[in-house]
């Protein structure tokens, strides 16, 4: 239960963790909300972490089965000879979803070949530092490369839907199509078909997602009451893959369905009571293994290493975002890639070099004191309890800044907004008796002396980000903002 605030003139409302705050002067900050730990994203990664944590000799020998249970392809050779370099030590793994009807899919319909239902490219920054999955619309209309045919044989250079590649010549011809619209250097792939995607949400004992209305669509086998529940088999199959009975009928919306699908995939496989049993693990681990066919350099050292450059990874540094499009002016049911917003996105990622050394500690930063009275000594960053107010037209910048600060061990107690005179700088305020506190903060965000601010709970520490931002010492430019992005920490019933 949120403590009651003073009464005051309410202006604008912010949102931070499904709590709403008038965003006034700063108000006496609440206690600190920590964020669930994210070790992992996606099918394989998920896996992985989870055994490590074990990191053990036995966990080596479980490992060990599992991994067997992977079906792998060779595909080394049919990526060709001009791909992109890789400029740095993230890793890009393709996730590919399947639409074939072979085997056990044979019950959703004959339909010749198979095409990609689903393409994510999934980028983590070296160290785990970030992760971000970035969704390819199958409607986008492309430059395809030649590839070699699944039959045999070649393909030649065309225009062609997306999803194409895939019929064309697997999951090695999608591969090529992704690095040559992107020039991203990917590392590995992981594919799964429906058969496997039930299999995975079974063995999680299904997922939670949030409907806005209720859903009874015979065609599809979906029924859906309105509101949050957990939904298992056909019935998440059905909810990731409807285009008409939900939203407005486009490829995008499906998109935004089924991102923050994958969110509360990764939040129910990182539950601390399923990762404290034993046997809900394996179970999951089992149906994971036995869904996926990924290339053969994907192996078991490969995903350990992976797996612990994830460990720790928080919620708010999981992101979700689609390739930004504009129409396709020859077919208004196709769309294309709006490169003056795309081109960003992709040469951030493939810049996504690892964080620059941590600079030596510069000398505290004084708050403003009498002349002749010596600066105080700076606290941990732990000891900090600290407000942030965003004052400026950017949105989500104090979130970003709070997840920053907390992955430097500084306690975030609230994030909202505040309305400033226009060209404000950024602030650093501090109530009774936190004059240390705000020194240690002033050493993160250098370049902005601490002031008293009689109004400031006692103890507590406030950054007003103004026209300058909030850049961190040492800190490596984030990556580009996308419209309409999904957090991994989002509320299942935010909008999307």
């Amino acid at each position: 239960m949120q403590r009651a605030a003073p009464s005051r003139a309410p202006s604008r409302r912010a949102h931070y963790r499904d709590v709403y705050y008038t965003d006034d002067a700063p108000r006496p900050p609440e206690p600190p909300a920590r964020g669930r730990l994210w070790r992992v994203l996606g099918w394989v990664s998920i896996a992985m972490s989870a055994v490590l944590v074990a990191g053990s000799l036995s966990a080596y020998g479980f490992w060990r089965r599992l991994d067997g249970q992977i079906d792998r392809e060779h595909v080394d050779d049919k990526l060709g000879a001009n791909r992109p370099a890789k400029l740095n030590n993230s890793m890009n793994i393709l996730m590919i979803g399947s639409d074939s009807r072979a085997g056990e899919n044979a019950r959703y319909g004959q339909e010749v070949g198979q095409r990609s239902d689903t393409t994510i490219l999934l980028h983590i920054s070296p160290g785990g530092e970030q992760a971000l999955g970035i969704s390819f619309p199958r409607d986008s209309m492309v430059n395809l490369p030649s590839c070699r045919r699944t039959g045999g044989g070649s393909s030649p250079p065309q225009l062609a839907m997306i999803n194409a590649a895939f019929s064309t010549g697997g999951p090695a011809c999608t591969w090529r199509t992704i690095e040559s619209l992107t020039r991203i250097h990917i590392d590995h792939f992981v594919e799964v078909d429906f058969a496997g995607f039930k299999r995975v949400v079974d063995a999680l004992n299904g997922v939670e997602i949030c409907v806005p209305r209720r859903i009874d669509d015979p065609k599809a086998e979906l029924h859906l009451r309105a509101g949050p529940q957990t939904v298992r088999g056909d019935q998440a199959l059905g909810y990731v893959r409807t285009r008409y009975v939900l939203g407005d009928g486009s490829d995008l919306d499906r998109i935004k369905r089924q991102q923050a699908f994958m969110a509360s995939v990764v939040k129910k496989a990182t539950d601390k009571g399923m990762l404290t049993d034993p046997g809900r693990t394996f179970s999951f681990l089992s149906a994971a293994t036995r869904s996926i066919k990924a290339d053969d350099r994907f192996t078991l050292s490969v995903m350990q290493k992976l797996a612990g450059s994830l460990r720790g990874m928080s919620a708010g540094k999981v992101r979700f975002v689609t390739v930004p499009v504009q129409p396709y002016p020859a077919d208004r049911n196709r769309v294309q890639f709006n490169q003056a917003l795309a081109e960003p996105l992709f040469r951030s990622i493939r810049e996504d070099n690892a964080p620059p050394a941590e600079p030596a500690a510069p000398a505290p930063v004084p708050a403003q004191r009498p002349s002749g009275v010596p600066p105080v000594p700076p606290v941990p960053p732990a000891q900090v309890n600290v407000a942030i107010y965003n004052a400026t037209r950017l949105k989500g910048l104090g979130r970003r800044t709070a997840d920053q600060l907390t992955g430097r061990g500084f306690q975030v107690v609230r994030v909202g907004t505040r309305a400033v005179p226009a060209g404000a700088p950024t602030q650093i305020l501090y109530g009774a008796g936190a004059e240390r506190q705000a020194a240690r903060l002033a050493i993160a965000l250098p370049g902005h002396p601490p002031r008293p601010w009689p109004g400031g709970r006692p103890g507590y520490v406030y950054l007003v980000i103004g026209k300058d931002g909030a850049v961190l010492s040492g800190a490596k430019r984030p990556m580009p903002q996308v419209s309409g992005e999904i957090r991994a920490d989002r509320n299942i019933c935010d909008r999307t």
